[in-house]
Order: structure tokens, then sequence, then C-alpha cells
């Protein structure tokens, strides 16, 4: 290996890639002219014969295999549109040029070809190169073509390969591009507007999370990467406008595991004048209008589980989901009867001893013995006040408010309620969750002045939702791990990785 700042490129190649270079040839051109793509000429001569002298084109690509016959080269030439094979004779290059190309090109290398498009005797559609252009010059080899690329660690610190070796991982992301794409346009059908709000925030709110915090030097004052867009979108309500949304990336300094990933992507939406039950049934839209029109079905296979996306979802209380599923009447238990048997089947001790009530135990039971059985699309709603502090509480229920989360194969998709609008009751949950955070809890929310300040103006009643993009990624592509549809997920630096060994 040769190296160059750190970087250890491969003798043969960056020899290779000299040789072409002291000989006058350029081997990082700016620009190549296209006429057309590998998928253009396969769908335009269809019609191809085994004719040398038919019309020309011009294509670009990444070599992925060379098949050597003397005389005679066969490569494999891809671009993002598909696979062409290049048909390389002695005597159609100009003098010398053969030579050249059978010594130094090969797989990896970006090349340009020029040639009339034909059927070889085997019946597929090539081009007969009379004209090759080194474009890029890879001091790398790409991993073997059998067996590719399939170790996880360096698929995801070196994406840059996995996707040149693995097709279906390109799949994956053009179908997140789509749906993002997607979701996009649904929301612009439904009369939403779009915007964007503040990534570093002097105050972090709209979510339990512990957040990721920095320094702005000239302002000498301590910012966040925040947790959740919420704050600022019901600024905006309060401000005039009635249907809003971002898709908006996300920082929590918490776990990683197959679900969460520290930076996410979700889509925020608030509408004015509706409640909790409204968000509920555009979630279910927005969810199978995106899953309808990125996979052209209502039914997928995840984890190999068969799930209908078929309207209507059920919905159920989490009393409801904690007694017919999980097998428990939280209501009917006392703490102590109740804190006895959550240590039996494995909740945490500590997360047992902070809850103070019979509702604060109901979520542990849920997240216990509910949630990873919800894998057809399931509301769940009913949920207490001491984990909500921006919801609406329930008229028909004390100590509870208008709050839903939607669940999928044992994934939360959507987090919903109707939006606390009262700035009296909304600065005491924030001073709640600031006592909160003296004692400890890093996840409780910040007291937000300038937002109750706003709620002071007027915030009309409005319902507003959450939904992970990412995870709805995975279900529509059936990958299982949040790190299969993240171009780029968080991963551990490779010096501590080498620092633990």
């Amino acid at each position: 290996m040769a190296e160059r700042s750190g970087v250890e490129f491969e003798e043969q190649r960056l020899a290779k890639a000299e040789s072409l270079q002291s000989e006058g040839i350029a081997l990082y051109p700016s620009a190549y002219h296209r006429t057309h793509t590998m998928q253009e000429v396969l769908t335009e001569y269809t019609d191809a014969v085994h004719d040398p002298s038919a019309s020309k084109v011009s294509v670009a690509g990444r070599i992925y295999a060379v098949r050597d016959h003397g005389n005679t080269l066969f490569m494999d030439l891809r671009d993002e549109s598909g696979r062409i094979q290049i048909f390389i004779r002695k005597n159609s290059l100009s003098e010398g040029s053969f030579s050249k190309v059978k010594k130094n090109l090969e797989r990896g290398d970006i090349i340009g070809v020029i040639g009339p498009v034909f059927r070889t005797k085997l019946g597929e559609i090539s081009i007969w190169a009379e004209e090759i252009t080194t474009l890029t010059k890879s001091l790398f080899t790409l991993p073997e073509k059998f067996h590719g690329l399939t170790n996880p660690e360096k698929r995801y610190r070196q994406r840059y390969i996995d996707l040149i070796v693995n097709e279906d991982v390109r799949q994956t992301f053009t179908t997140r591009s789509r749906l993002i794409s997607n979701v996009r346009r649904i929301m612009t059908d439904k009369g939403f507007l779009e915007f964007e709000t503040p990534i570093l925030q002097p105050v972090y709110g709209g979510a339990n999370a512990r957040p990721f915090t920095t320094h702005h030097n000239f302002l000498d004052q301590t910012l966040f990467l925040r947790i959740a867009p919420e704050l600022y979108l019901k600024r905006l309500i309060v401000g005039g406008f009635e249907k809003v949304f971002e898709i908006a990336k996300n920082f929590r300094n918490e776990d990683i595991d197959t679900s969460h990933n520290p930076e996410f992507t979700t889509i925020e939406l608030y509408w004015a004048y509706v409640d909790y039950h409204a968000m509920m049934q555009i979630t279910e839209e927005i969810i199978t209008e995106t899953m309808l029109s990125t996979c052209n079905t209502m039914q997928i296979s995840f984890n190999e589980e068969e799930i209908s996306f078929e309207r209507p979802w059920r919905a159920m209380s989490m009393q409801e989901a904690v007694r017919d599923i999980g097998g428990v009447d939280i209501f009917s238990l006392s703490m102590e009867d109740l804190t006895k048997k959550g240590k039996e089947i494995g909740i945490d001790p500590k997360k047992l001893t902070e809850a103070t009530n019979q509702r604060e135990m109901m979520l542990l039971y849920f997240d216990a013995l509910v949630e990873e059985k919800l894998i057809q699309p399931t509301f769940i709603y009913g949920y207490p006040v001491e984990n909500s502090p921006l919801a609406k509480r329930d008229p028909k229920q004390e100590g509870f408010v208008e709050r839903f989360e939607l669940f999928i194969a044992g994934m939360e998709l959507a987090n919903g309620f109707s939006e606390l609008n009262d700035p009296v009751d909304q600065l005491k949950r924030f001073e709640k969750q600031e006592e909160l955070r003296r004692l400890g809890n890093e996840e409780a929310a910040m007291n937000d002045y300038d937002f109750v300040t706003a709620l002071g103006y007027g915030l009309p009643p409005t319902g507003g939702v959450g939904i992970g993009i990412d995870r709805l990624v995975m279900l529509a592509t059936g990958n299982s791990s949040i790190k299969e549809v993240l171009l780029f997920p968080s991963m551990k630096s490779e010096s501590s990785l080498s620092e633990e060994e």
C-alpha cells in the first residue's frame, strides 16, 4: 500500500493510475457527455440486431466485471438505472488503446463508452466499444463479486461501498427518498404548509428526552439540538397558520438499538380547531396513502409477520390493552400488589419504586407486556397526565389526557394529542417537569417561558401528531434494524473500538 495523508491506497492500482497519467491521460475529467442511460439503451434498442454498424450511443458508469478473452474483452457497466454489457475488440479501438484498456482498467473504475448498440449471438443487448474514456480511476478493490460486502460494521461505516456492491441497499434508499417525497406531496395535497424551525434551541422541549448540549461562542450561550420541533410549530398556530408541518431532523442523547438512533427523522403536523380523534384519522390517511403510493400495496411482510394497512385500524385504551392483551387489570390491584407482580415479570425495580400511582404503573406494564404484541396497526389512547406535559386533560377521566400512540409491528410509529392550550395549566406542568429535572430526571422537559407566553396570546383548539419516518421506511422496505434505513447511522468510533480491544 502507498500511504497518502493517512490513507493507504493500493500500490498496484496507484501504479496504474500514475502510468496512465504519465501518458497524458486525464484520469479525473470534469464532465462527460452521455446520450443515454443504461436503461434508456435497453428500452430504446429492444430491436437491436447483430450489427456493429448500427447507430452509436454514449454511456458512462462503473465497471462491475471484466471478462478477458484474449483479443476481446467483455465488461459489465452500471449506472444508477441499470447494467449493460460492453463488448471490446482489439481492432475496434484506436491503435494502442486496447492494450491500455486491458492493462489498466479494472473492476471499480468509472469509464465512458461510445459505440453502436447491437445484440450478441446469445441475444444480449450490448455496446460495441469504439472509444473508451477513463473518468475515474478507483484506487481500491471492491469486495469480490459473489459474496459482496456482508459485514454489518463495515457496511454502515463505509456506506458508499455498500451502495456500490449491494443493489438491494440502493433500492432501500431509493424507497426512502420516494417515501419522503410522497409524504410531502400528501401533506401539501391536504392543505398543510411546510415550515422549517430551529434545530439549535435555547430551550429544548416537545418530548421527554435527554438533549445534546453545545455552546455558542459569540452569544456565550448554552444551546441544545432540538429533541422535537413541536413547541415552535405550535407558535405558528398561535400566529395564525392553521395547518402546518415539518419533516424534521431530531436529536436525542439516548441509547442506540434496532429502533433508535440519536439522529432521526419525523414528520410533525399541527391542525387548528381539531382534537386527537381527528389526528388519529389523519394519521391513518397519511400512512395508508404513503404505503400505497410507495409500495403499491396495503399488505407487507415484516419480521415474518403479515401486516395489513387496510382501514379502519384498531383503537383501544391503554387500560384495556394491559387488561386484555397483558392480562393485568391494573386498577383492581393495589400499588403493593403491582410492585410485587412487576418484579416477577421483570420490570425495572427502580421504575416500580418511582411510580406514584396506578396510572404510572399502567405505563410500565404496557411497555413490558403489551407493546411488542401490537403487530397490526393499533391506536392506544388514554395516557396518564404524569408523562404527557403538553397534552390536554381528558374531561371525562380524571388524571388522563387526550393522547394516543400508534403501534405497528411492536414499534411506536406515531404520538399525538389534543394540544394543551391553557397557559396556566401548561406553566404548572412545566414547573412539575422542572422539579423532576432538579431531582435528577435528565429526560424531563425544561420550562419554556416564551412558549407559555405564546399560549397566553391564545392557541386555538389544536391537534398534533409526530410520525417516525425512519420506522415507516423500515416497514416499507422490510428492514428490522433502523441502521439499514439510515445512510450513515451513529456508530462508536473505530479508535474507541481499538482501545476496547
